[in-house]
């Protein structure tokens, strides 16, 4: 193959060329010297570079197009091999996994299912909510983390995870993939007056207190749809008069007037995101590998190896001239060109 590629041509006796299918022949009143030179030039400014040597009492010229084309199935074949050590890249230095993470909650570790290898991120991934809505049925729609990456304790930087919007960081790539519902609440609550704010982890039926505000709230009753709290009941108390109670949507947001100044509260139900856990550093050997197959069956299925040979011989008057061609693939598509190339030819 190596030799079809890089072969001159010119080795092609006279006889084999008269016995090839694609064939032209003419006769050029013009010398013998001025039909070499203008033959060659046509060809040159068509793409056609040529080669030349004595052959069989006359000049033999030979040029081709699309030799690497050849390869193309070499390349398909490689790119499976290319494909396959990515998969063993992404096998032995990779890693799969699944983690939970409750809301306010982080993890730096991923302890592998069916083995007792735990792997360390070398940073640290929080969740700092978790939103999910319902369609009137009461079936999931759509449901999105809020996360925060963080090394040596320090914020680096927050982003949503949705399903099909993952978030990649130092290799290492986090998939929406599940959520759990928990039976506790987390309760913001702001005072109006200086803005300050403090949110609560309560579990069901428990009271949690605001100790500098003398302020008192939980949880006394919920609605629940599978996983999910769609309404709870809230209590409040600032220890002075009654004590309020109410119902509150998850998320929702209720201002309260107390004796203390005006509160604003907001409770919704506590979740942990489940989140899919991804290394593949093989990943791009893989891709590569791709790239290299479509390239590989462009070039084998699209592309031909096309020759071309012209023999001029001196005759008394005038030049003969025999034109022959082969293509190893799409041949029909070559045979147009080949004979619109010896028309124009001819006319030079």
């Amino acid at each position: 193959m190596w030799g079809q590629i890089h072969g001159h041509g010119l080795d092609t006796s006279l006889s084999r060329l008269q016995n090839m299918r694609l064939k032209s022949e003419w006769r050029s009143e013009t010398s013998f010297k001025n039909s070499l030179s203008e033959i060659s030039s046509n060809l040159y400014q068509r793409g056609w570079k040529t080669v030349r040597c004595k052959s069989d009492g006359g000049t033999l010229l030979f040029a081709q197009k699309g030799a690497y084309s050849r390869i193309g199935v070499y390349i398909v074949h490689a790119s499976l091999l290319v494909i396959c050590i990515g998969a063993v890249i992404g096998r032995v230095y990779g890693f799969k996994g699944n983690i939970l993470i409750p809301e306010t909650g982080q993890i730096d570790t991923i302890a592998l299912s069916g083995t007792n290898k735990v792997i360390d991120f070398g940073f640290a991934i929080r969740c700092d909510s978790f939103a999910i809505e319902f369609y009137p049925s009461g079936m999931v729609k759509e449901y999105r983390s809020q996360l925060t990456i963080l090394e040596s304790g320090k914020e680096l930087f927050s982003t949503a995870v949705e399903v099909n919007s993952p978030l990649t960081y130092k290799g290492i790539t986090f998939y929406q993939s599940s959520y759990e519902g928990y039976n506790n609440f987390i309760m913001t609550v702001t005072q109006q007056l200086t803005a300050e704010t403090q949110s609560f982890s309560a579990p069901f039926q428990e009271k949690r207190r605001w100790q500098e505000k003398n302020l008192s709230f939980g949880v006394i009753n919920a609605e629940v749809m599978g996983q999910s709290v769609p309404r709870m009941k809230m209590w409040v108390s600032d220890g002075i008069g009654a004590a309020s109670v109410f119902w509150l949507q998850d998320g929702a947001s209720l201002m309260l007037s107390l004796k203390g100044g005006d509160y604003l509260f907001t409770t919704k139900q506590m979740y942990a995101t489940g989140l899919q856990v991804n290394r593949d550093p093989g990943v791009w050997v893989v891709y590569g590998g791709c790239m290299m197959m479509l390239t590989g069956l462009l070039v084998a299925f699209f592309w031909s190896h096309r020759r071309i040979w012209l023999f001029l011989k001196e005759e008394e008057d005038d030049s003969s001239i025999l034109m022959c061609g082969s293509a190893n693939k799409n041949r029909l598509d070559f045979e147009k060109s080949f004979n619109n190339l010896a028309a124009q030819l001819q006319k030079s």
